[in-house]
């Protein structure tokens, strides 16, 4: 009943996380679009900056923005804030419930880093803490330096994805370095944006000219924050898509997809203000089609026990040669191998997690020959099964299964 209970609540907080984090991503589009869109006012006002008409919903709405401030502050303010901070809250707990409480599972990978349990943990607690600390030091170091900061950030970036895959398992490498960004995100909010605004109102209650440059700060941050948004998504769901994090090299294609979303983002940005660079979006096809090319897997050489061995000779490349001299197993034969490596998750009473993830069962022949090809794929293709080897699945028996889902 605990596991069920645990189950029930990762489903609730991943739900949480999902419409929190829609409404943010939605809301900030939305302004980045009006903002980019503001036409000068068709009559002059004091501080007035620019406004926009749009027509939605059978009616017609006016958007006024002032700079720094209107000269008297309006009754009723919408503040953009809790939807960021929901989305940080349910993430966090959602990251705690899945990967902070079974690190042995998700986050270490002995191919990778043989952390402990208690290290594990730390740094990838650690990664967004430090994570937040460079970049809002290279934000006050280079404030206002925008190309030297933007060269500086896409630096750090590149740092974090080849970090977080040399530390963590391939799955939680993409994930963490979603979760930093996504946590800079919201620190740019809680930190920076919303204590600016706060500033800018408590001038005006005092009946003083308000300072301009917290506003200019939260600006800043807030243009940051829209480019993250893309790479963002991405390496959330990329844990859906192990292809790309079970890469040999993982930090690059990470990277790549990130600068793809990036200057998707850029294309759309510059689109709300009347541009059309439709160059960034064929930069960003060209680098996405190159990336599928370059990490298509290609199967591990299935070589006959009969065959000469002149028809192996082309299959150096391959990954994870099966070698020629073993048997080609049934399904009878690689169930007891299964069970013992992978059915401590995939069976009807997993010993290591409340449920079998995906629902994939593997407790019997005909449940093996159902899933045989995926089988093959996790196991012997991507090897990111068992995760971070935790069974210690031995390289002779991933050859057999890789045999078996050959046939």
């Amino acid at each position: 009943m605990g596991d069920y209970l645990i189950e029930c609540l990762t489903f609730l907080l991943r739900w949480l996380h999902v419409v929190a984090a829609i409404a943010w991503i939605g809301e900030s589009f939305y302004f980045v679009a009006l903002d980019r869109g503001l036409k000068p006012p068709r009559q002059a006002e004091p501080n007035l900056y620019g406004e926009s008409w749009s027509v939605h919903g059978g009616g017609f709405y006016r958007k006024q923005k002032y700079l720094p401030a209107p000269l008297q502050l309006p009754e009723d303010v919408h503040w953009s804030k809790w939807k960021s901070y929901t989305t940080w809250m349910s993430g966090f707990a959602l990251f705690t419930f899945l990967y902070l409480l079974s690190p042995r599972i998700y986050l270490i990978d002995p191919a990778v880093a043989a952390w402990t349990p208690g290290q594990a943990v730390a740094l990838a607690v650690a990664f967004p803490v430090l994570g937040w600390l460079a970049y809002d030091g290279l934000c006050r170091l280079l404030h206002d330096r925008e190309d030297m900061l933007g060269a500086a950030i896409a630096g750090l970036v590149l740092l974090l994805c080849y970090a977080a895959t040399q530390i963590f398992a391939g799955r939680a490498a993409f994930l963490i370095a979603g979760a930093v960004l996504g946590s800079i995100m919201s620190a740019n909010v809680f930190f920076v944006i919303i204590p600016g605004q706060k500033k800018i109102i408590a001038a005006l209650q005092r009946g003083e000219a308000p300072d301009p440059r917290p506003g200019q700060r939260g600006k800043q941050r807030s243009v940051h924050n829209t480019y993250f948004t893309l790479p963002v998504v991405f390496a959330m769901l990329s844990t859906h898509y192990a292809t790309a994090y079970a890469h040999a090299d993982a930090w690059l294609v990470l990277a790549a997809f990130m600068a793809a979303g990036a200057l998707i983002r850029q294309f759309f940005v510059l689109w709300h203000s009347g541009g059309r660079a439709w160059w960034m979006l064929g930069v960003a096809a060209l680098v996405l089609v190159g990336v599928f090319a370059w990490i298509k897997p290609r199967a591990p050489a299935i070589v006959p026990a009969a065959a000469a061995p002149s028809a192996a000779a082309d299959t150096a490349a391959l990954p994870a040669a099966v070698p020629a001299n073993l048997p080609a197993p049934d399904s009878a034969a690689v169930l007891p191998l299964v069970a013992k490596h992978c059915a401590v998750c995939h069976s009807a009473h997993p010993q290591l997690m409340g449920a079998a993830p995906k629902g994939v069962l593997l407790d019997s022949v005909e449940q093996l020959d159902a899933h045989r090809a995926a089988i093959g794929r996790q196991v012997g293709v991507l090897r990111v099964m068992p995760p971070g080897n935790l069974t210690q699945l031995s390289e002779d028996e991933r050859a057999l299964i890789a045999r078996w889902a050959g046939q």
